[in-house]
């Protein structure tokens, strides 16, 4: 109960965090600029978007999958890119 006498409701679990992100949520998401985002879009880096109408949106699960493939960190030895 809170001090104006009212019983607030609990949830047992947190809502779902947005699993469609537009372009520069996509960006912010990783962690890189927009044109930056483009780029690895263009180049197969990161996933192309999805369409919903005239909404263009990139899937989360698709954005961290496509983020942990990208070079470095603790699965450098299980590199897929090459861009040498």
């Amino acid at each position: 109960m809170n001090t104006s006498g009212r019983t607030e409701r609990v949830t047992a679990c947190p809502l779902p965090s947005i699993l469609g992100l537009n372009r520069e949520q996509s960006a912010a998401y990783i962690g890189v600029s927009v044109s930056l985002f483009d780029e690895m879009v263009s180049d197969g880096r990161m996933p192309k978007p999805k369409k919903a109408n005239s909404r263009t949106i990139w899937d989360r699960r698709s954005l961290e999958k496509a983020f942990t493939r990208l070079p470095g960190g603790e699965d450098d030895d299980n590199e897929e890119w090459d861009f040498a």
